[in-house]
Order: C-alpha cells, then sequence, then structure tokens
C-alpha cells in the first residue's frame, strides 16, 4: 500500500477574527445575490424567475502611496501592447505586458471613484441594475456580458476590452446602461458628476447563456472583486468562488488580493458554446497574464492558463484557489441553535493524489484557525464538495443550499510539483461569511524575478466526479466513549468514533459472495492511540461501519486515516479527519446557551 500522505497544522488564532471579517466582506450582496437559482433573461428581454450572485469585496491592499497631482504610475504607458490579431497571440503579448509591470515597483488602483459612489450603502447598490438590452453581443450571440457599476465594497478599476476580427477596442463605462429598482436610467445630478462618472471603468461582469433553458440566459460566470470569480452548472444556485491567485493565506506574512485589473472578451460567433477571455493580473507580490476558456453547461467548464511573475518573494503562492463557507453540519454537535440539521456551501474537501488514492476530509468550524497541507507531487485534482444534496438534509427554503455547485482543479500541465494542497478552516458564527479555502500551495517559495506557469481545468459538479468508483464515507460521528449509566465512565477526551461507507467497489464487493468478513480496515492515527477497531455490515448489505476508540495524546490534536480494502485491494476513500481537543467542550458549553448562535434563515 502507497504511505499515507502527511498532514501539517499550523493554528494561527491571531489571525482568525482578522480573516474572517475580511470574506464577510467579500460575500455580502451584489445586486440579486440572494443565493437563489441563476438569473436569467430570455433572448427578448424578459426576466426569468431567479437571481443574479456574485463574490464580494475586492480585497485591495492599504495603499502604500498617495497620488496627489502625480501620474498614476500604474497607467501602462512602456508596457508592451496588447494588439493582437488573432486570440491565440493575444496571450503572448498578455504575458510579455505581466513581465514588464513585475518589473515595476507596485503601486495600488488609483482613487478616482467619487465619494458618492464610495458612499453607497448596500441597498443602494443593489438597487443599481445593468439594463438587460444594454449587454455585450445581444442580439450577435448566445453569449451576452453585463457589467457592475463600481460603488460600495467594489472601487478598483476593471477596463475591459472587446476583441473581433477587427482588433481590440475599449468596452468604455456608461452608467446610462444601469436602471435603478424603479426601472428608469441612472442619471448623474449635473455636467461635474456626469464627467466624473463617465471616466470611470467597470467593476466587473458576469457571462450570460442558455444554460438551463434554450429561451433563457442563465448566469454562468461572474469575475467580480480582487481575483474572485463564480461558475455555474445546470441546475445550480451560488455556492463557492474560484479566484486567479491566493497569496500568503497561511503563510506568517498579511494575505495580498492581487487583483484583476484588466479583461479581454473575445467577440463569440453566434453558434459558439464556448467563449474565450483573458486577464491581466496585479498584485504587491504577484503579476500574471491568464486565460480562461469557458465552455457552460453540464458540467460547467473553464480550463485556465495562469502564467505568473513575482515582483518579490512569495512564501505561499495559492494555485486555483476556491473559496467556501462551512457553518455545521450533524456532525458537529450542537454548537448553533438552528432549526436546519446543517448550513454549508461545501462539506468536505476531495484529493485524488497521483498514487491513485482518494482522500476526503470533512470540512470543520473551530476550534480555533486551522491549516492543513495534504502533501503530494503533480495530483490528479482535488476540489471543494457539496455531497448532501437532499432538501431534507438542509430544510432550507431561502438559501437552496442542497443546490450549491461543487468544483474540482484537474491540473493540465506546468508547475505542479511537489507541493501539497491547503485547507484552511477559519472559525465563524455566521454563514454570511466565506470561511474555507483550498489551494494549491508550491512547496518551495517563488523568489523574486522567477515565473511560473499552470495549467488547469475547473469543473462544476453535483455529489460525485465520473471518476470516483471506489466506495464513499456516508457519515462519520464523534462522542464521548461512555456507555448510559456507566459507573466509572472515562475522560470526557476519550471519544468513540463511527464512521459509515457505502457504495462503488465497496457495494459491488458485498454482492459477489465473498462475505463481509474478508473486508479489512487500515486505520492509522498521528497522536494518541486508537484501538476496539471493528467492522459491521450496514443494514441492507449496502455498505460497512467501522468503530474504534480514540484516546488523545494530552492536548495535541488526532490527525486520523481510515479506508477499507480486502487483500490491499482498496475498497473505499480514505476518510481523513482532524480531531481537536476542546471541541467536546465547546459543544457542552453551547448546548442550552441561546448566546453567540446563528438565527434561522438563509442566505
Amino acid at each position: 500500500m502507497p504511505p499515507p500522505l502527511s498532514s501539517t497544522y499550523r493554528p494561527r488564532w491571531d489571525r482568525a477574527l482578522a480573516l474572517v471579517a475580511l470574506w464577510a466582506l467579500l460575500i455580502l450582496g451584489i445586486p440579486g445575490c440572494e443565493g437563489g437559482a441563476p438569473q436569467g433573461e430570455t433572448p427578448e428581454g424578459r426576466s426569468a424567475d431567479s437571481s443574479a450572485g456574485g463574490v464580494g469585496a475586492d480585497g485591495t491592499p492599504a495603499a502604500e502611496t498617495a497620488w496627489g497631482d502625480e501620474a498614476n504610475p500604474w497607467e501602462l504607458d512602456g508596457l508592451p501592447a496588447v494588439d493582437a490579431g488573432e486570440p491565440e497571440a493575444l496571450l503572448v503579448q498578455l504575458e510579455a505586458r505581466a513581465e514588464a509591470l513585475a518589473d515595476r515597483p507596485y503601486h495600488p488602483p488609483p482613487e478616482t471613484l467619487p465619494g458618492e459612489l464610495e458612499a453607497l450603502g448596500y441597498d443602494a447598490y443593489r438597487s443599481l441594475r445593468y439594463r438587460p438590452d444594454a449587454a455585450l453581443w445581444r442580439g450577435l450571440s448566445d453569449f451576452e456580458i453585463q457589467f457592475f457599476h463600481p460603488g460600495f465594497l467594489y472601487t478598483t478599476p476593471v477596463r475591459i476590452h472587446e476583441v473581433t476580427e477587427e482588433g481590440i477596442s475599449a468596452v468604455p463605462f456608461d452608467p446610462r446602461a444601469f436602471a435603478e429598482d424603479s426601472g428608469e436610467p441612472v442619471e448623474p445630478r449635473d455636467v461635474e458628476a456626469e464627467a466624473a462618472i463617465s471616466d470611470l471603468d467597470w467593476a466587473g461582469f458576469r457571462v450570460h447563456f442558455p444554460l438551463n433553458d434554450p429561451q433563457v440566459r442563465d448566469e454562468v460566470a461572474i469575475f467580480l472583486g480582487a481575483s474572485y470569480f463564480r461558475l455555474l452548472g445546470q441546475g445550480h444556485a451560488h455556492g463557492l468562488s474560484g479566484r486567479g491567485l491566493a497569496v500568503d493565506t497561511s503563510g506568517e506574512a498579511d494575505e495580498e488580493f492581487p487583483e484583476f485589473r484588466e479583461f479581454w472578451l473575445v467577440r463569440p460567433a453566434r453558434e459558439d458554446d464556448r467563449l474565450l477571455l483573458f486577464a491581466l493580473l496585479d498584485g504587491p507580490s504577484v503579476t500574471g497574464a491568464y486565460r480562461f476558456d469557458l465552455v457552460p453547461g453540464d458540467p460547467t467548464i473553464m480550463e485556465v492558463d495562469a502564467r505568473l511573475f513575482a515582483r518579490r518573494q512569495v512564501e505561499v503562492m495559492g494555485i486555483a484557489p476556491l473559496t467556501s463557507m462551512f457553518l455545521f453540519d450533524e456532525a458537529t454537535g450542537p454548537a448553533f441553535d438552528d432549526f436546519r440539521p446543517r448550513v454549508h456551501d461545501s462539506d468536505g474537501l476531495l484529493m485524488w493524489t497521483r498514487a491513485g488514492e482518494w482522500i476526503w476530509r470533512p470540512l470543520s468550524n473551530g476550534p480555533g484557525l486551522q491549516v492543513t497541507s495534504l502533501q503530494d507531487t503533480d495530483p490528479r485534482g482535488f476540489g471543494l464538495v457539496q455531497r448532501e444534496r437532499r432538501f431534507d438534509r438542509y430544510l432550507d427554503l431561502e438559501a437552496h443550499y442542497h443546490r450549491r455547485p461543487s468544483l474540482w482543479v484537474e491540473p493540465l500541465g506546468g508547475d505542479w510539483d511537489a507541493g501539497g494542497v491547503e485547507l484552511v478552516e477559519i472559525p465563524t458564527e455566521s454563514e454570511f461569511h466565506d470561511n474555507i479555502v483550498a489551494y494549491w500551495a508550491m512547496e518551495t517559495p517563488l523568489p523574486a524575478g522567477e515565473r511560473a506557469s499552470f495549467r488547469y481545468r475547473l469543473r462544476t459538479f453535483d455529489d460525485k466526479l465520473e471518476e470516483e468508483e471506489l466506495g464513499r464515507m456516508a457519515r462519520y460521528r464523534v462522542a464521548w466513549d461512555a456507555l448510559p449509566g456507566q459507573a466509572d465512565p472515562p475522560s470526557r477526551s476519550q471519544r468513540r468514533i463511527v464512521v459509515d461507507f457505502h457504495g462503488g467497489a465497496l457495494e459491488e464487493f458485498g454482492a459477489d459472495g465473498r462475505g463481509w468478513e474478508s473486508v479489512e480496515a487500515e486505520l492509522g492515527v498521528s497522536q494518541g492511540e486508537v484501538s476496539g477497531l471493528r467492522l459491521e455490515p450496514l443494514p441492507g448489505g449496502r455498505g460497512m461501519r467501522a468503530t474504534f476508540h480514540l484516546v488523545p495524546n494530552g492536548s495535541a490534536p488526532a490527525d486520523l486515516r481510515l479506508f477499507l480494502h480486502h487483500d490491499w485491494e482498496r475498497l473505499t476513500e480514505t476518510w481523513s479527519y482532524h480531531w481537536i481537543p476542546g471541541r467536546e467542550r465547546e459543544a457542552l458549553a453551547l448546548t442550552g446557551n441561546a448566546a453567540a448562535r446563528s438565527p434561522g434563515g438563509g442566505r
């Protein structure tokens, strides 16, 4: 059998609160983001019964300089031009542009937003809705582009260019392309205000395509805020987000949020079912040139080609980052006074190693900020998954958590060498906070002046990938290892752990007559002692339950790994769980205590 992957844990209590607060801003409202079905537009402009969505604030780092009367140093004078006649040549030019930008000192985006827009509140910003009849490519293609107005949390100017057979042209900001809730176009109050607004750029954009109905153009992708984006497959509601890049999310330095500063949108032909996008990334430590090849459907697929340049040494560079939310589920105990049994956008991290091992790590919410690294070289893939798809496991008619997408990252080429899938879990008390981050982290830092490139495919799915053939973890529970009425019960820290597996190769094994008695379990623990391991078939013969005891090593966390096999032929994925001392005390303390608990309702 292959050796187990190593995991490391670096609790960062000092940064937990700050990071949760930041992701709270990143998830809060853009127009129409109520967590329901995607917004749609019929070709005639009739609004479908659904809602828009998007990701949060731009996460701009604190400004390093103030411009005053000085010209904005980020202006593109002297950078290589992007004037490719063919889209295939555009990435090469954009790569040269990013490399030249990395040789310059970093300067944050210019502060050109009028104070009136910067001061917009949540409700006022939500009222600024892009008019469907003003969409880019309307009537020319099944794809349409709608834009976001700058203001509220979205203050970074984003330049948009259109690429056609005739060349490249700017898509200038147009305030009259927006209507307030009344339906009337937005009009500046005076000539001076009109001049100020006309000089602005967009905040971001969203892509519409007939995803669920040939007559309805649904949202399939949204780019808004720093390098954040969202993808939707058929039948999905807005959930987790992707990012172009994560920088120092888990390192000692403060996290950076590099930004997509410019986009080039290649106009598709009327019959095209794929959309080609390019972007320029800029940040304090990294610049980059990106190509996105988007194909909506079931699944929606987006291939990414990222070419990165280090301005200064990057200690932790997160490739293909995914951001999600996990508040609680049935296995985490009675910590929330809520009528819903589950509240999360994703319930686990799935990884497929180069050696062929499938690893499933359930997500958690505290205590403390936890960073886990599942190490590998050139992995086959990883993703954040919403496995539970049944409404009755959530009971939420507003948030539709049972329809949140899962997202898989499949490396295609580039510098996917030694490193690890890093999972960051930030404690939170609110479902409005995106507190889960997963990405590929290079084993060694990227030095200043060096470059790296990564090609990968993003794929939406529901609960299971086609490649998964093994049995999977169905449920697990961790509880006090004491019997009812026991006269001399063990310490509260001693745990009884139950893990159920079913489906896949395990189910086939049970049906072929060999019997459950030849199934064995492989159990490992990093700290403490495990004992009493036993296997029993589940009712109906569709799976097996593994039960064992854990005696912890004082206050040390325990990393547990468990899978089932027959003669070392794997029958199931590996259940990977990080037990943290204090969780049982936290659950006891919160039982019956209504303070600091999440109210019912959806986001």
